[in-house]
């Protein structure tokens, strides 16, 4: 998903919606009544706004159905990272913002949840109060934990996310499928390979996959961070990555700033790997001509990092009905059925379909295939956990200072 796959649902004030801001009176309240309650409100929806994919089916979809449903404007406001997001709700607690807050939403993970739930910019205990709460696993170990932080009922997970490569089998019929393959096929073929610069999202979890290896595996990592064991593993990492260097692209003088720089030099064939933390947007590369059909993706053999994320109602959103309404919308069976559609998105879902209707079980059964897209059921088969955030920020900083610069 990304760095944002990280975004946030906003509310805008509104006098007939403003006795919304008080949470604690709508949770275990009839669902009815807060149907009622947010009849007719606008919902500012900040997120993560790099795929038009995803731009498409949040304002279109999700908004047409809300607007006929129950008059609910969907506003989708497109960020680049949620980590502003979150100062920005900070920011409005210490000024003393504490029911017109201007984010009503959230889609978020990782470290922006870490922090946001830490400083109690969380609406927190409302989520068994959605009707499709239901259909949620919370015995699942994977979406009760945020990266390693109990949800404890702060958010509500959205879809299911794991890193993928692709290659094109035109010109490279067989990739590296292992982190020792993959740094020696880099040193056999200059040039061929780079990863976005720390801490974009997308490098910043390439980057701790050779973190992985440097530990001898992520089970060694796992808890809450050690500095004892970072500074152990660090400077092994650093090592490695350092030592491929002269081999990247540009000769290492140089690093993408993004994930859309890399997926472009890939288009290019200025590289000949790529990779995605949703492995359903190589096939809506494909589908839209940036990428060849001959695009193909791929897991490791020694795994790859998966994550869910999630959407957050702030603190101080003076909306809250309405956006319980949304993420209640969010993970309707239907509508998580909709979203993993390669043709409207191709997002791994984020609820137990076993608990779904059995026209909705039906459903994801018969989806069709992408030919480019490895099926989400096959990258979980060598599933690796996501550390604890304090981990990642100081693996970000350490390759910063030891790496990129």
């Amino acid at each position: 998903m990304k760095r944002l796959l990280l975004s946030v649902l906003l509310l805008s004030a509104s006098p007939a919606l403003a006795d919304t801001a008080d949470g604690s009176m709508l949770i275990g309240k009839p669902w009815a009544e807060i149907e009622k309650m947010a009849k007719g409100g606008t919902v500012n929806w900040f997120m993560w706004g790099g795929s038009d994919t995803i731009n498409a089916y949040v304002g279109d979809r999700i908004g047409g159905m809300l607007k006929d449903s129950h008059g609910i404007t969907v506003n989708r406001v497109g960020i680049t990272d949620a980590a502003e997001i979150v100062n920005l709700v900070l920011g409005e607690k210490e000024a003393g913002v504490m029911d017109r807050g201007s984010v009503d939403m959230i889609w978020i993970n990782g470290e922006n949840f870490r922090s946001m739930k830490q400083a109690g910019l969380a609406f927190c205990g409302y989520v068994e109060t959605l009707p499709n709460n239901a259909l949620i696993n919370w015995d699942d170990p994977a979406v009760a934990n945020d990266f390693g932080v109990p949800v404890e009922g702060c958010e509500v997970p959205w879809n299911k996310a794991q890193f993928a490569f692709a290659h094109d089998s035109a010109t490279l019929p067989e990739p590296p499928r292992s982190i020792p393959a993959l740094l020696d096929w880099i040193k056999a073929n200059p040039g061929q390979f780079t990863y976005p610069a720390p801490p974009d999202f997308h490098g910043s979890v390439f980057v701790r996959h050779v973190f992985y290896h440097a530990a001898g595996g992520a089970e060694n990592l796992l808890g809450p961070f050690d500095q004892a064991k970072f500074d152990d593993v660090a400077p092994k990492a650093w090592a490695i990555l350092n030592e491929i260097e002269p081999y990247l692209w540009r000769e290492g003088t140089t690093y993408p700033n993004t994930i859309a720089q890399l997926q472009q030099m890939f288009a290019n064939k200025e590289v000949a790997l790529v990779f995605d933390y949703d492995a359903s947007q190589f096939g809506l590369a494909v589908d839209n001509g940036t990428y060849p059909a001959t695009v193909r993706s791929y897991g490791l053999e020694d795994g790859t990092i998966g994550n869910t994320n999630y959407v957050l109602i702030p603190f101080n959103s003076p909306n809250k009905a309405a956006a319980m309404v949304v993420a209640n919308a969010l993970i309707a069976g239907e509508e998580q059925l909709a979203k993993a559609d390669p043709a409207i998105w191709g997002a791994a879902p984020a609820i137990d379909v076993t608990r779904a209707s059995t026209e909705v079980q039906a459903g994801f059964a018969a989806l069709p295939m992408h030919p480019s897209v490895i099926p989400a059921t096959e990258l979980a088969k060598a599933s690796l956990p996501e550390l604890q955030a304090d981990w990642i920020t100081a693996i970000e900083q350490g390759w910063i200072e030891n790496v990129g610069k």
